[in-house]
């Protein structure tokens, strides 16, 4: 049965000509009986013939045929034959333009459903004597009521048609947009994932330099403190390989937000583990914290973590062999301050921020990346009697 339905419906015309036909073999049946002059009979021949045009491309030329069934009926006026059963032709034009028409189409088709049983009755008056003209009148809006839900309905299966196409169409748009947000996600997770890749390449590389170079300096002197910062450059390095390889992991699946590999996100409480490190690759660096520690949002403590990293990253690339620094958190009632200074050659602001010393120059960017997407400030540029200074403020809650 279902194959039998999807056939029909795959073929609309064939499905109207063979109701065409059915209507040829009655109105011909009907019209046998009736005694008509030949050229009466030629007339209704056809204008059956053009009623059973009409439902066989209703819906190929819904308009056309609508003129065409006007032309025919204007027909049986002027050649006087009688309604029948090929006047059933009109009923289904008239749904037929109210559903898929113009609306010209269709307001016009109302038009002469409202006049046809008026002209009829004019044009055939009934032979035998009426009460009055209200049992007339009665005929007429009995005849016309037909039409008028013929119109109704077909108005009413277009407008319920329109509205599903209009909810097909907002469906279709929320998708697109759906796909765009998702996209936009995707290219935000990867920006974060590029950020936290420059951190970790930055930092542990820096390192791993560092110790090279001392390893190097000391290697017959001191072959104890060698085989230590080789053991520092192995341990650094394996470290930033796991990171490298959970961050590129994320890359590789493309659903970074639903794979919940937000690795590494270190927070405030390893600030202390990272400066150690930074210390034995022989950069003096005094911490401190002030206020109460307490559990911060994990934005503003990966931030606060990556910042400090960063700023002692810059100063053991530009600060010189002599240089120091310090680091001081600050627990405020509304955010987190941070201060990371030293006193290195007090390299400008511009070396950082446009690349001249370090590379690919993202450092300061990166930074001031992250602050903006917590909501907080960030200070940074040389300092009085030299080196250079770091200050930001970390709300607790974003800006909005």
């Amino acid at each position: 049965m279902q194959r039998l339905y999807d056939f029909l419906r795959r073929h609309p015309t064939g499905v109207d000509s063979f109701w065409a036909v059915v209507l040829l073999g009655l109105s011909g049946v009907s019209m046998a009986d009736v005694p008509e002059s030949g050229l009466r009979r030629l007339a209704a021949a056809l204008i059956i013939l053009g009623f059973c045009l009409v439902v066989a491309l209703r819906r190929r030329a819904p308009e056309k045929m609508l003129l065409l069934t006007i032309a025919m009926g204007v027909a049986q006026l002027v050649t006087g034959v009688g309604p029948g059963v090929m006047n059933f032709a009109m009923l289904v034009i008239v749904f037929t333009v109210a559903t898929v028409g113009e609306r010209w189409a269709s307001r016009l088709a109302l038009i002469c459903s409202l006049c046809a049983a008026s002209l009829s009755k004019l044009r055939w008056p009934a032979e035998a004597p009426r009460s009055g003209w209200a049992e007339e009148i009665f005929i007429v809006v009995v005849l016309t009521v037909p039409f008028v839900l013929a119109w109704v309905l077909g108005d009413s299966m277009r407008t319920r048609r329109a509205y599903f196409s209009q909810l097909e169409e907002r469906a279709a748009r929320l998708e697109r947009e759906r796909e765009a947000q998702s996209k936009v996600a995707v290219a935000a997770e990867r920006a974060r994932i590029a950020r936290e890749l420059h951190d970790v390449v930055a930092h542990n590389v820096s390192v791993m330099v560092v110790q090279a170079d001392g390893a190097a300096y000391v290697m017959d002197a001191a072959p104890d403190q060698a085989k230590q910062a080789l053991e520092t450059i192995s341990s650094t390095g394996r470290q930033a390989l796991a990171e490298m390889r959970r961050l590129l992991g994320v890359l590789r699946t493309g659903d970074a937000q639903e794979s919940g590999e937000y690795v590494p996100q270190p927070d405030v409480g390893q600030i202390e583990d990272l400066i150690e490190q930074v210390r034995q690759t022989g950069l003096a660096v005094d911490f401190k914290i002030e206020g109460t520690p307490r559990p911060l949002p994990s934005g503003v403590e990966l931030t606060a973590y990556r910042i400090v990293q960063e700023a002692l990253t810059n100063t053991r690339k530009h600060g010189g062999p002599d240089a120091g620094a310090s680091v001081r958190l600050v627990y405020f009632d509304d955010g987190l301050g941070l201060l990371v200074e030293d006193d290195g050659r007090g390299a400008a602001h511009e070396l950082y921020e446009d690349g001249g010393a370090d590379g690919a120059g993202h450092g300061m960017i990166g930074m001031r990346e992250r602050v903006g997407m917590v909501g907080g400030t960030l200070d940074a540029g040389p300092r009085p009697g030299g080196g250079f200074r770091i200050s930001a403020l970390l709300p607790l809650k974003a800006a909005h």
